[in-house]
């Protein structure tokens, strides 16, 4: 049975019919990844962007295997992967540009590229990593906020789903970058929400424990307990997934 999450995505795709465009950050791992392959095999075109070329060749060969499309070859592909650095604002600007020039505004954004600080109390985290993890998790979603949701609001429509985490609405020791930069993406989400106008919707989603590299790097083996995102994307438990207050547009 698909997940409560994929379930929501799909519905969102659903809601003017037809094939959506379904555009991923962080995709070629992970939760991006497993949400990438899920949303070609429900016959969507997945947009995803990674800084590893490799990871993203690899990736669109099995997005045209998994894409219910005719199309198999990757010069044919519906589907499109860029090499973009979320964190810088011109890189995400020049992914903008590209996909109105290709015509492949997205009607769904997966906000889904993070990265977490090795376990360590604030005062022996370095700068450096303090500033990668703030850099990716909550400018490289304003840059993505700042590029794309003009184009939404330009069509009149558009989801973007920001992932969140348990710990942006609660906290942990040894992981406190992480935990900043989650609240921010909550309170940011919940203020942009106001901000754009009918049609368009922002909402912050926490997808619950998943065993990713990111886990294993806080948890270690413990981590094995987790389902992995291959497996978050089939199972269905209510406890695991909540959006972040609400689904809203200006005026609501």
């Amino acid at each position: 049975m698909p997940t409560m999450a994929t379930n929501a995505m799909a519905a969102a795709a659903a809601v003017t019919g037809g094939q959506r465009t379904v555009l991923i950050t962080g995709v070629s791992r992970g939760l991006g990844r497993a949400l990438a392959l899920e949303m070609a095999k429900r016959g969507h075109c997945v947009v995803g962007c990674s800084r590893s070329q490799d990871k993203l060749d690899s990736l669109l060969s099995h997005l045209n295997d998994s894409s219910s499309s005719s199309s198999s070859s990757s010069s044919n592909s519906p589907h499109l992967l860029f090499n973009v650095d979320v964190r810088l604002n011109s890189s995400v600007e020049e992914l903008a540009k590209g996909l109105v020039e290709k015509k492949r505004v997205p009607d769904i954004i997966v906000n889904n590229a993070g990265t977490i600080n090795k376990n360590n109390s604030i005062w022996d985290v370095p700068a450096e990593e303090f500033d990668n993890v703030i850099d990716t998790n909550v400018k490289g979603i304003a840059n993505m906020l700042r590029h794309f949701i003009p184009l939404m609001i330009e069509r009149k429509h558009g989801i973007i789903v920001n992932m969140s985490s348990g710990w942006g609405r609660s906290a942990a020791a040894q992981v406190a970058p992480y935990c900043a930069s989650k609240w921010a993406v909550e309170g940011l989400t919940r203020s942009v929400a106001k901000e754009v106008s009918s049609g368009v919707a922002v909402l912050a989603l926490s997808p619950g424990v998943i065993h990713t590299e990111m886990l294993e790097s806080c948890f270690g083996s413990s981590a094995n307990v987790y389902p992995t995102p291959d497996q978050w994307m089939i199972f269905d438990h209510p406890a695991k997934m909540t959006p972040s207050g609400h689904k809203v547009t200006a005026g609501q």
